[in-house]
């Protein structure tokens, strides 16, 4: 398997990007990495930070697209980009799947434009995975699409569900609205449109609307939103998880009783936090493209950039693509 990696994505570009690569294929010995970037810069990092190379290729591309860029650059002046080279290689069927940290905007893009998307699907949508007290559930969309049409939310709701019952093994996938109330008649036109709909989908386990302060504690599968209402909802939890962890961190230092408390309890405060973190979950699929492309965050560090190769593994490994597509022929949807 070949994983294409956009080598200057992301705030902590080149260097994390390397280091996260070289973890991956110690790791898995059934991948390969190709890395897209200035070919001289990569070498000359690895060499000085003895980082092996081993089952890395680098594929040279001199521009990068900035996260000040507009999208849309990628397809003009910034073709030589190492993000427009990976994607087009991608297409063009020289590796199994792509993934970037940087500019969301310009991945979207080239994933829609370049690498295209499933017969059928309107638009892609970012789908990250996030942990919750059941353990975990995805939600769909969480930036892709600010604006969204009724039924791109029902198609947004089957590609979850096929991603949920087929990489991370849930049975029958519970899906949610995102919404201020569980009430049928709650939430603004676009909420109650996606309602009808969803109630009327035979092949969905459509558990009604979902109240956001509910998310943490469970009971959804997939969380189905527009991409505003997702991204706040994604930004909302990684902040309140950034300020607990450091909450508990300040009791735990506070006096001596407390750092003794903190020894007792450490390994399962340990899996608290990485159960929070979100470099532990490595990335988030664009779902409804022809191939796979994940976006890691954009401060992804080296064992984020390994999450998210890991991550990829499993999508391409469980033929998503195939089975979404099919499921989308299946309900009509690709007419």
């Amino acid at each position: 398997m070949t994983i294409i990696v956009d080598g200057f994505g992301g705030d902590n570009a080149p260097l994390e990007i390397i280091k996260g690569c070289a973890m991956a294929v110690e790791k898995f010995d059934d991948i390969e990495i190709v890395l897209t970037g200035d070919e001289k810069k990569i070498n000359e990092i690895a060499s000085n930070e003895g980082i092996s190379m081993e089952r890395i290729d680098v594929v040279h591309a001199p521009d990068v697209i900035e996260m000040s860029d507009h999208p849309t650059e990628l397809m003009k002046t910034k073709k030589g980009s190492s993000m427009a080279v990976g994607l087009s290689m991608l297409a063009e069927g020289r590796g199994d799947a792509m993934i970037s940290a940087g500019s969301t905007g310009a991945m979207l893009t080239g994933a829609t434009l370049i690498v295209k998307r499933i017969k059928g699907v309107k638009r892609p949508a970012l789908a990250p995975v996030m942990p919750n007290a059941d353990g975990k559930f995805m939600l769909i969309d969480c930036g892709a699409n600010a604006d969204c049409r009724p039924e791109m939310l029902v198609q947004f709701a089957h590609m979850g569900s096929v991603y949920m019952k087929n990489v991370l093994g849930v049975e029958n996938p519970r899906v949610g609205l995102a919404n201020i109330g569980t009430e049928e008649t709650k939430g603004d036109e676009l909420r109650k449109a996606a309602y009808e709909l969803l109630k009327n989908e035979p092949n969905i386990n459509f558990i009604g609307n979902f109240e956001t302060r509910d998310i943490a504690e469970g009971g959804v599968d997939v969380l189905v939103a527009d991409g505003f209402t997702g991204n706040i909802i994604l930004k909302t939890y990684e902040g309140v998880a950034t300020m607990l962890s450091g909450k508990f961190k300040g009791v735990f230092k506070k006096n001596i009783i407390n750092k003794l408390g903190a020894a007792v309890m450490l390994k399962d405060l340990n899996e608290i936090k990485r159960s929070m973190d979100h470099n532990e979950y490595g990335g988030a699929p664009f779902l409804g493209v022809r191939k796979p492309v994940f976006k890691a965050h954009g401060s992804s560090k080296a064992i984020t950039i390994c999450n998210a190769i890991r991550l990829t593994r499993e999508f391409v490994s469980s033929n998503v693509i195939g089975k979404i597509a099919e499921d989308i022929s299946e309900s009509g949807q690709n007419e």
